[in-house]
């Protein structure tokens, strides 16, 4: 606990910073998300420093009983020589170095390409399983009526500081029929003018609410591009509605709002970046006390970012192998699965760069050559991040074999991250990148470091503590092996 718990305080701050980091957007399904994710973390991580440990010393010995015979106990902390699985990796990847890095930044790009033409929308029943209940009456509806009846979009108009309402209504009928586009009907809430007495309720509900809806039937379905770029051309034409006659448009329905939320999210992006990456990265640094660490950790989350997105694009929006996971038809990327694949994945992925790297520092500031670091501290700790991507990557995945879309795209976006992350990332590419920097990799400038916090991480003073001979309860025993943070 002196030394892994170290470790795990310290990635699980990572974890709850990216989640927590979830409430800069100021959305409130993601706010609320963020903060019960990052409060499940740190309950995680108390349970791990406090109950774990108490249990475990309630069952003294017997904490071993029940090993699987079947299963090879091969220990990495064994000191006898056998070669475990993740020491030949670690080997192989050092030896050839320059040849695993570049060769890993080319698979993590090829795989990211799709990422440049990735569309965002909120899906609609067009994409959900081939004979559901949802699937079947969007079908019926667009073979029947088009598709763009299953997705109008409404023109609100507020006639409430209007002097003619009923004409800012008309203005507004006629300039979205202006609009050729991809606009199959628009439905005025005007009746036929020869109809006296429907007009005259009709101007008295438009005097009593102050309120007319337009209704705009699209010709393509509610998410597709050119159903997107329908709202934008008639929030464009209706724009001098107001200036004419004093009246407030405003569009809304399924596709207006998978628009607003995705602009609104592209716009607080940057925000949650930078806040989330800062804090990581003035983390990291105190952690490792290196420039170069944290740095390298931030940039290859960026690449498993890409890498997740890019693979989502190609199977639901691409269609590229997409019947394997049971897409039967392709269609936009949702349009908040970008931060939410952020926001999950940077924790991941600092939590395993936490956990890999602490064990590489602690060899290296223990005298260890720098290379030599990097091997140790992947074989130690190589088992603890696959158990953990593995974990991860059976939950993701069982939401990628559900039927709903939001879910599978979800889950598969996540799994596809914590695979490239784990292995791809921290398994390949660091340690070929760390191998080919040396001892540059530790470098910190003399000011930082006297200024940074010791927060020794690497078990120092734990190790002075047992070698003096005092126990916990002030007395005398014999020095202990020092306990590695892997």
């Amino acid at each position: 606990v002196g030394t892994a718990g170290s470790a795990v305080v310290f990635a699980g701050l990572t974890v709850i910073i990216a989640l927590a980091g979830l409430t800069v957007v100021n959305i409130s399904f993601l706010t609320e998300m963020g903060l019960a994710a990052a409060g499940t973390v740190a309950v995680a991580v108390l349970i791990a420093l406090t109950l774990l440990p108490a249990l475990f010393g309630f069952a003294g010995g017997k904490i071993g009983w029940g090993k699987l015979p079947f299963i090879a106990a091969r220990d990495p902390e064994d000191q006898s020589g056998r070669r475990t699985n993740g020491r030949r990796w670690a080997d192989l990847v050092t030896t050839h170095r320059a040849k695993a890095f570049v060769g890993g930044l080319v698979v993590a790009g090829v795989i990211a390409i799709p990422v440049a033409s990735m569309q965002l929308a909120l899906p609609d029943n067009g994409t959900a399983a081939e004979g559901s209940g949802p699937r079947v009456a969007y079908d019926l509806i667009s073979d029947n009526f088009g598709a763009g009846t299953n997705g109008p979009l409404l023109v609100v108009v507020d006639t409430k500081k209007a002097d003619d309402p009923a004409g800012a209504v008309q203005e507004t009928v006629t300039r979205v029929e202006g609009i050729k586009k991809d606009v199959a009907a628009v439905v005025s809430p005007a009746p036929d003018p020869s109809d006296t007495a429907a007009t005259q309720t009709y101007l008295d509900g438009l005097k009593s609410t102050g309120y007319a809806i337009v209704n705009v039937i699209p010709k393509s379905g509610p998410s597709d591009a050119d159903t997107q770029q329908l709202v934008d051309d008639i929030r464009t034409s209706v724009g001098g509605v107001e200036s004419s006659t004093g009246a407030r448009v405003l569009v809304t329905g399924q596709t207006a709002l998978g628009v607003d939320i995705s602009e609104s999210l592209a716009k607080a992006f940057p925000k949650y970046l930078l806040v989330v990456v800062g804090l990581a990265f003035v983390l990291l640094t105190i952690v490792f006390r290196s420039v170069l660490v944290p740095l390298k950790a931030v940039l290859g989350f960026l690449l498993s970012v890409g890498v997740a997105l890019g693979a989502t694009v190609a199977v639901f929006q691409w269609g590229w192998l997409a019947s394997l996971i049971g897409v039967d038809t392709s269609g936009p990327v949702l349009f908040m699965l970008p931060l939410l694949l952020t926001g999950i994945l940077f924790g991941l992925a600092m939590d395993y760069e936490v956990f890999l790297v602490s064990r590489m520092r602690e060899e290296y500031v223990h005298g260890s050559p720098a290379g030599e670091s990097v091997v140790l501290g992947f074989q130690y700790g190589a088992r603890v991040v696959t158990a953990a991507a593995a974990i991860m990557i059976g939950v993701f995945g069982g939401f990628a074999l559900g039927d709903d879309i939001i879910i599978k795209s979800i889950g598969f976006g996540l799994a596809v991250g914590v695979l490239a992350d784990a292995f791809l990332v921290r398994m390949t590419i660091v340690p070929a990148f760390m191998a080919l920097m040396g001892d540059r990799m530790w470098w910190i400038p003399r000011w930082l470091d006297r200024a940074l916090p010791n927060l020794d991480i690497e078990g120092e003073s734990l190790e002075r503590h047992l070698g003096a001979g005092e126990d916990a309860d002030g007395g005398k025993h014999a020095a202990k092996p020092h306990a590695h943070a892997g």
